[in-house]
Parts: structure tokens; sequence; C-alpha cells
């Protein structure tokens, strides 16, 4: 499936905005593709993704999750409650509109680095880098079926 989704390169210019953008921030951002979003709604996915990877466990609950159902054409994107209790309301919208701008012209892997690049800098706003500051959750893009 991520064979045709996105090349080697593209993961890895995926993988690099992740790096890039959590060097800001305190946050921890995660991509998540499968096949489908089965019988749920993609945000229902999206958090249950985000269980199963643990990313509820960050110590600040701030892990943002971008999830995406190749072959239904869906995507979700969920951030743990230490974010949502600080993002604007309509936050999630503006990172799901470029998402949606990028994939309608087939720009998968530019869309997901923009959508992680603006996650990136308002994390930045709201949970900074601190010297002390681990990666708690694998860059690496993690894959359904």
């Amino acid at each position: 499936m991520q064979q045709t989704f996105l090349t080697k390169e593209q993961e890895q210019t995926i993988v690099e905005a992740i790096a890039t953008a959590e060097k800001q921030t305190s946050g921890e951002i995660k991509v998540h593709i499968e096949n489908d979003c089965k019988t749920v709604e993609p945000l229902q996915r999206a958090i249950e993704i985000f269980t199963e990877l643990k990313m509820h466990e960050t110590e600040l609950h701030n892990g943002v999750i971008i999830y995406i159902a190749v072959k239904a054409r869906k995507f979700a994107i969920y951030g743990d409650e230490g974010i949502n209790k600080v993002v604007p309301e309509d936050f999630w919208n503006n990172v799901a509109t470029i998402l949606k701008s990028h994939f309608k012209n087939n720009n998968y892997a530019e869309g997901i680095a923009e959508a992680i690049h603006l996650c990136g800098e308002k994390l930045k706003s709201f949970f900074p880098h601190q010297s002390n500051d681990t990666n708690e959750l694998s860059n690496d893009i993690s894959f359904g079926k």
C-alpha cells in the first residue's frame, strides 16, 4: 500500500518534516497510513490508532496524529487533550484544509509535510522545545493494513 501511495523518498521527506517540526516543540507528531478505516469514521479510527501507538502517554499529552486511509480517500487529524485545551477551536480544520487541497491534486507528500509544519508551528507557541526534551515517539510513519 505505502509503495503506491508514497515513494521511499516521499516517506523520507515526511519523516524529516516531523523531525524538523519536533526540534521546535516538545509536542509529538505521528503520521499513520493504512488502506481503509474499516467501518468507522476516520476520526474514530485515528483515535484508535492514537491509543494503540500509546500516544496518549506523552508527558504533556501533546501528541498529534495525522491519519490517512488511502483507498477510502479519507483522513483525520487528532490532537491529545493537552493540545486541544490550548489551540483555537478551528485549528484542526485549518490543517485539514491544507491536506485536502494538496490531496485533490495528488500532492500527498507535500500536503502531509505542510500539515506537519503547521502543527509544529502551532505546537511551538504552546509547547516550546525544552533543553531536556526527549523524543517520546518515533518519527517514522506507521502503516496499517
